[in-house]
């Protein structure tokens, strides 16, 4: 098994993805994009993808919910918590016998 997926091109792990309804002119300044990066439109279409979703602004969705709930805290003057002292040992374990 471990040798066929090292056999399996890169290729053959991509995603494929079919954009619908793109209007002409949006088609058309594509088409002149790529040209002048002497890129296909394909091409060109994952540049400007990989270079917009790469942006810090982006990344959002790879913060934890943790830092999520702080941020939005923050947005209404956060809130102070009292964290209680922990002077007192664990207690033991029950037991069930």
């Amino acid at each position: 098994m471990t040798a066929l997926i090292a056999m399996l091109s890169m290729e053959d792990l991509l995603a494929t993805l079919t954009i619908r309804n793109l209007d002409d002119r949006l088609k058309s300044q594509l088409r002149v994009r790529a040209a002048r990066h002497d890129r296909s439109m394909e091409e060109e279409a994952r540049t400007i993808l990989r270079a917009v979703l790469s942006d810090s602004d982006s990344n959002e969705e790879l913060v934890g919910i943790g830092t999520r709930i702080r941020q939005r805290l923050e947005e209404i003057g956060g809130v102070d918590l009292t964290i209680p002292a922990r002077d007192q040992l664990p207690r033991s374990p029950e037991r069930f016998t």
